[in-house]
């Protein structure tokens, strides 16, 4: 049994109270990620999703607090993490850690969806014996979105795994970011400690579920600073005390101020600016100019795990995001 289990990738939701009916087939869409509706209907056809214990059909329509279960089959080989020959930009490497410079697009780890072409994939090819962290990942101590770009620390050994993910655990790390959010940013600085955790009504969201650990979620910190103002959106640099999934990204769009281009979180249409057709075109320019969420890992510091020095590494902005920055920056002149 626990081999045929093995060759399944499984999830199980409780739909929420207030949920309006919804083909099962749409409604998954919104909470597996990067699973197409094509496979959906797929795992409905093999009688792969079950709703209170019953298979149904793709055309099934969910009521408030079905409970679904579905199994979609793993690709061959899934399972397997296979070297692949993908160029790495170090910035610094020695027999303990790399520092390396994730572009955006890719992806850290293998998951739903993304099977090859991960960091992994390419981490496994360029070293050798990289010991695996809590999840069995080989190397890796932190992770970025796929879509976040910047400096990353890879542990080659175990002692350096030990070391390395203690610090992030204790927030003794250093990790600065700089984003680009929507609207004017009314103060200068600012802390966000908040819990967050999965949006009920959008598992590939995050949420901010109140002030206390009784709503759930974790605690989250943020601390930001403006970096400058550009009429219609403000460039931040965000440090991290906490290092939760999207936590930059739920946090901003908490205050009020959606990342740029950040389409999970609706940051991919217009939030702020004028109603002219003209203002219109520019925004959509610049979001032709940077395809993804304005969100960049420039600062990383950290103690080395064997010589005991304090670590620092700067990375520069992409030329997605510098170009998009330099047309607001025109913009707001004008």
């Amino acid at each position: 049994m626990e081999n045929n289990r093995s060759l399944f990738e499984h999830f199980s939701f409780q739909v929420d109270k207030g949920q309006t009916p919804l083909r099962i087939d749409k409604y998954l869409m919104n909470f597996v990620e990067n699973a197409t509706r094509t496979k959906i209907q797929a795992a409905a056809t093999n009688g792969s999703i079950e709703v209170n214990g019953i298979v149904v059909k793709s055309n099934y329509k969910v009521k408030p607090l079905d409970e679904i279960k579905v199994k979609f089959e793993y690709p061959p080989h899934q399972n397997l993490l296979v070297a692949e020959n993908i160029a790495l930009d170090i910035v610094y490497e020695d027999d303990d850690l790399v520092v390396l410079n994730k572009p955006a697009g890719m992806v850290v780890h293998p998951g739903h969806g993304n099977y090859s072409g991960t960091l992994i994939n390419a981490l496994i090819y360029h070293f050798e014996n990289l010991p695996k962290n809590s999840s069995n990942r080989p190397g890796l101590v932190h992770r970025l979105d796929k879509d976040t770009s910047g400096l990353l620390v890879v542990a080659k050994n175990d002692n350096s795994m030990v070391h390395l993910s203690n610090q992030f655990a204790n927030k003794t790390s250093k990790r600065e970011y700089i984003a680009l959010v929507w609207g004017n940013v009314k103060d200068d600085s600012g802390r966000i400690d908040n819990y967050i955790g999965r949006n009920p009504k959008n598992r590939l969201q995050n949420v901010v579920l109140g002030d206390d650990s009784l709503a759930g979620g974790k605690r989250a910190i943020t601390n930001y600073m403006v970096i400058s103002r550009m009429n219609y959106v403000s460039l931040v640099k965000c440090t991290l005390e906490t290092g939760r999934t999207h936590q930059i990204r739920v946090h901003m769009k908490h205050i009020g101020h959606t990342l740029f281009n950040d389409e999970r979180y609706g940051g991919n249409i217009i939030l702020k600016g004028t109603t002219y057709t003209k203002y219109k075109q520019f925004a959509d320019n610049c979001f032709k100019l940077l395809p993804r969420q304005a969100l960049h890992a420039k600062t990383l510091g950290f103690t080395h795990p064997v010589n005991g020095k304090f670590m620092q590494f700067d990375s520069n902005l992409p030329v997605d995001f510098k170009n998009c920055i330099r047309k607001w920056e025109s913009y707001s002149r004008i």
